[in-house]
């Protein structure tokens, strides 16, 4: 999986297409990310014991790794451009790399 926990990426398919944000936990099971305030759910809470009153939460749904793309650092900031990631090896450390620009991410 080429992404990272807090990296900044774009949402490329579904309902929140053209948003960005920070991702914030990584499924590697399932493959699906979970990305800062997109994709929101309502969740009801019934009344427990602990908390007498439920409760409505909001809370991050997950993503497929496959609809989101790393941002561009070289994008400007109205425009999200994803880039395409690649690796580069030097001094037995592996370095992510935009593919186009050659840049280190």
């Amino acid at each position: 999986m080429k992404l990272r926990k807090n990296d900044e990426v774009v949402i490329i398919s579904g309902v929140e297409k053209g948003k960005t944000g920070f991702i914030t936990k990584i499924d590697h099971k399932k493959n699906r990310v979970y990305v800062k305030d997109i994709n929101m759910v309502v969740k009801h809470r019934k009344p427990t014991q602990q908390n007498a009153e439920g409760s409505i939460e909001r809370k991050e749904a997950s993503i497929h790794i496959s609809n989101v793309a790393l941002k561009s650092k070289d994008s400007k900031k109205g425009s999200p451009i994803a880039a395409r990631v690649g690796y580069r090896i030097e001094k037995d450390k592996k370095i992510r790399i935009d593919k186009k620009s050659g840049k280190e991410i």
